[in-house]
């Protein structure tokens, strides 16, 4: 059975990531035997660099690797099983996705430039929003278990050996936006699965859309693939 390594990047120093963001709190509180740690901290750089410095370290191992933000509570105490059993029938796993891939898609959830939410129909996936529990708001999106073609960020699940053996690595001209389409579309080439999976958490952040780094996210996401 493969051990699994949690994979974060914060600009909190070590102590206060532990102490202060909802990620460590949440692994300090129940922490899994065959879980591993790899906490950026202080971190300055684009999430995919950090990601892909993990997976390089990961090389000769036999390891489920989970990307996750820094403001995820953690409210499964099994989410190392759910990671598992998620990765038994999908090579790359999220929380919420997109069933369907149109172009000029501004985000997973999206349909257009002007960030129109798709119908229903076509998303899936369960996410909890607040600093607390029980969360402030819980979004919906439609039942999950899914195969996608787009996921959410905000955690992402795959064996190591999966991103290698197909040459898939997160795309580091994205920092912390349009990283998360760029790798499902990468899978997509590459004949790997997509799929959503529940596991119960609250995200305290709601995305930073409209900010000029997101636009320019967007600018080379389009740039890069054409839709």
């Amino acid at each position: 059975m493969p051990r699994t390594t949690l994979v974060v990047a914060t600009r909190h120093n070590r102590e206060d990531f532990f102490n202060k963001s909802a990620t460590g709190r949440s692994i300090t509180a129940c922490r899994a035997s065959n879980l591993d740690l790899r906490v950026f901290t202080e971190n300055r750089r684009g999430l995919p660099a950090c990601y892909n410095e993990a997976l390089r370290e990961s090389r000769g191992k036999d390891c489920n690797m989970v990307f996750a933000h820094d403001d995820l509570l953690l409210l499964d105490f099994f989410w190392v099983n759910r990671i598992e059993q998620g990765l038994a029938q999908f090579d790359l796993i999220g929380l919420a996705g997109n069933k369907r891939r149109v172009p000029n898609q501004s985000g997973w959830m999206f349909v257009d430039a002007k960030r129109t939410k798709d119908s229903a129909e076509h998303l899936s996936g369960v996410v909890g929003h607040g600093d607390a529990f029980p969360p402030k708001h819980l979004s919906f999106y439609g039942p999950t278990g899914q195969p996608v073609k787009l996921l959410d960020g905000l955690l992402l699940a795959g064996h190591n050996r999966t991103f290698m053996d197909n040459d898939v690595w997160f795309d580091e001209s994205f920092d912390f936006h349009f990283y998360d389409m760029d790798i499902c579309r990468q899978a997509e080439q590459k004949g790997l699965r997509c799929g959503t999976w529940p596991i119960s958490l609250v995200h305290a952040s709601g995305g930073k859309f409209s900010s000029a780094d997101w636009e320019q996210a967007y600018a080379t996401y389009i740039r890069k693939w054409g839709d």
